[in-house]
């Protein structure tokens, strides 16, 4: 079966329904494909903020957040993307209040806004509000609004359409063909579909789930990433991987950084506010890599909690009015998860993989690059987590992916807009899904092998311990073996079910497969980038080297060999410096 749109939009986050919602007004004929339903979309997940430089309590400038974004990034960010996230988050946030997101307010009025890790006044100063939020629960009202406003545009959906490969025409997207479409799998029934098209944008999050700990949801698993890797995509920067400072210990749970934001504290064993050590002036308000680090060092030098392998997130000291007005959900996954009564006792945390800095690369339009002359694959687009811009370089600053979301969502849907007109719908029939459903077929057929379970377990074991918060030689090289394997035991990987119906252990056998991909690619970038930059911490090479790695890496696996390059980083406005806070 065919089914003919102009564009396609493959995922339903913030970045996916805001591109949706371009398109929709522009009248181009287009469509949404989720493997969840939308409103399940990981953005819904964000709390503390979405930052923007309105000023709305205290002076702030869309520079001071540019710089901010550069210098959080440990300088590898592009800066002329950095300066697009920095002054299109004002109108976006503007347009997004316009559309009816219920932001806290100020007594005035306007929207209230918040400290937020790493953003300061006057390039560096000290703290500054500039987070605007709806309570702690930010992203879920950005993607309840957008979804609402996709539905009063008339947005088409396909729902709970898994995306199982990428249709190209004229040879693979990393030697000069261009995407054509996709092949997607019903869940309700098995059936395979091709959606041909003018321009895909993958918007299909990051992929969390390599890790034991993790914030992310089951369904984070590189789907995007992994299939334009397949099809000759350089991966860039796939070595740079944040873990948030304050996850539930053990299960990864995030309890939002507007906790700090809001004068939340950390403290060791020792009852003593530990980030003065760290980060004297920022204290608990540092980068989310700084923190981590914190914690860990702290943990490894027998402050942790009762000698455990967690410390203390303190918010009693702000009273019930704050905890319950301004931070509801977090407070009621400490209850619910842990037993901890956040009004009267610290809560245990612990970092949790989070977000994935590196992606499909892309232009400042969103349309995805394939080499390091930015060389343009035509027909293909890439935004939120699922790209790499850069504006995120070596570390987020939080509240910077749900702004990543919105100006870049924007930006596609807009573009995709002005690409497909007048060109020729792709030339492809349904023979395309063959190779993908032989691929199928294969798993679900297979007698004796092994569960994508135990694989998968295994490949976060190793993750989480070799390709962590802090790494070094030896243990990426373990990581390297350990990966080989498990994707040679992939080969042989096997499923209960071998139905039609909603089949979801054929489907996490194939999630399992990105995993790989994505686990690979970001063992073999972090074991070649032998310096520590950001979110890559390499104890045994424990300095930045602006020299030799001033440059983003991209990683391309062609006949089973993954070959690195590497390219420059924009630099438009800030010279490298020494990163303190």
């Amino acid at each position: 079966m065919i089914r003919d749109h102009d564009a396609l939009v493959v995922g339903a986050g913030g970045a996916g329904l805001w591109a949706a919602l371009e398109l929709a007004k522009a009248g181009v004929d287009s469509a949404v494909l989720t493997k969840l339903y939308p409103t399940r979309s990981h953005t819904g997940a964000a709390q503390g903020g979405v930052c923007a430089a309105l000023g709305n309590q205290e002076e702030d400038h869309w520079e001071w957040h540019m710089f901010d974004t550069v210098k959080g990034g440990d300088y590898l960010v592009d800066q002329d993307a950095a300066e697009v996230l920095a002054r299109e988050a004002i109108e976006t946030v503007i347009e997004l209040e316009h559309m009816g997101l219920p932001f806290n307010r100020t007594d005035d009025g306007r929207i209230d806004q918040r400290r937020f890790g790493g953003h300061t006044r006057n390039y560096g100063e000290g703290p500054v509000k500039r987070a605007c939020y709806a309570a702690d629960r930010t992203g879920h009202m950005i993607l309840q609004t957008l979804y609402q406003q996709c539905l009063k545009h008339g947005v088409k959906f396909y729902d709970e359409y898994h995306v199982v490969d990428l249709v190209t025409e004229g040879g693979e997207l990393g030697d000069g063909g261009r995407a054509a479409g996709v092949v997607a799998y019903r869940i309700a029934d098995g059936e395979l579909v091709v959606l041909r098209s003018k321009a895909v944008l993958l918007a299909t999050g990051g992929f969390g789930r390599m890790f034991r700990v993790t914030s992310n949801a089951w369904s984070l698993t590189g789907d995007g990433v992994a299939l334009a890797y397949r099809h000759g995509v350089p991966m860039q920067d796939m070595e740079f991987y944040q873990f948030h400072p304050t996850g539930i210990v053990g299960i990864g749970i995030l309890l939002s950084e507007a906790a700090r934001g809001e004068g939340g504290t950390l403290l060791n064993d020792l009852g003593e506010r530990f980030m003065k050590d760290y980060a004297p002036n920022l204290m608990e308000l540092a980068p989310r890599d700084m923190v981590s680090r914190a914690i860990y060092q702290e943990i490894r030098a027998g402050r942790g909690i009762g000698g455990k392998d967690y410390v203390y997130l303190d918010v009693r000291h702000l009273g019930r009015k704050v905890i319950e007005e301004k931070l509801p959900d977090i407070t009621e996954f400490a209850r619910v998860y842990q037993g901890v009564e956040p009004l009267t006792e610290p809560v245990p945390i612990q970092p949790t993989a989070h977000y994935a800095m590196g992606g499909i690369p892309t232009d400042l339009l969103t349309r995805v690059t394939r080499d390091t002359a930015h060389t343009v694959v035509p027909g293909l687009y890439a935004a939120g987590e699922a790209a790499s811009v850069s504006v995120h370089g070596a570390n987020r600053l939080g509240t910077n992916s749900l702004v990543d979301l919105l100006v870049f969502g924007r930006r596609a849907g807009r573009q995709m807009a002005a690409d497909v007109r007048g060109v020729r719908m792709p030339a492809v029939d349904d023979a395309v899904m063959e190779p993908v459903r032989a691929e199928l077929e294969a798993i679900r057929g297979r007698q004796g092998g092994e569960r994508a379970a135990a694989i998968r377990r295994d490949l976060a074991d190793v993750m989480m311990d070799d390709v962590g918060v802090y790494r070094d030689e030896t243990c990426l090289r373990r990581a390297q073996k350990a990966v080989g394997g498990l994707r040679e035991r992939y080969r042989t990987v096997a499923v209960h079910d071998t139905g039609t119906t909603f089949n979801t252990d054929l489907l996490e056998a194939r999630e399992l497969g990105y995993l790989l991909d994505c686990a690979e690619a970001m063992v073999a970038s972090a074991l070649a980038r032998t310096e520590s930059r950001g979110a890559h911490s390499r104890e045994d090479y424990p300095e930045r080297d602006d020299t030799k790695f001033l440059a983003h890496t991209l990683a391309t696996r062609r006949d089973g060999v993954i070959s690195l390059a590497y390219k420059p980083v924009t630099i438009t406005k800030f010279q490298p410096k020494p990163r303190t806070y």
